[in-house]
């Protein structure tokens, strides 16, 4: 019964596969927040250039 207690001990591969994951769910989380971050500002930059296009166009 200890050894298959130590078996369990010395298994790594799910451990590998958590960290995997983790690492995996960061990267996500970084390219999330810099995708939203770069859709906020371009949707500024354009909703400035759509407001400039539409003054020169009324004057």
């Amino acid at each position: 019964m200890t050894s298959i207690f130590k078996r369990f001990a010395a298994d790594e591969s799910g451990a590998t596969a958590i960290e995997y994951g983790l690492i995996a769910a960061l990267i996500a989380v970084v390219i999330i927040g810099t995708l939203s971050t770069i859709g906020t500002n371009l949707n500024t930059k354009l909703n400035a250039v759509a407001t400039n296009l539409g003054s020169t166009t009324t004057k």
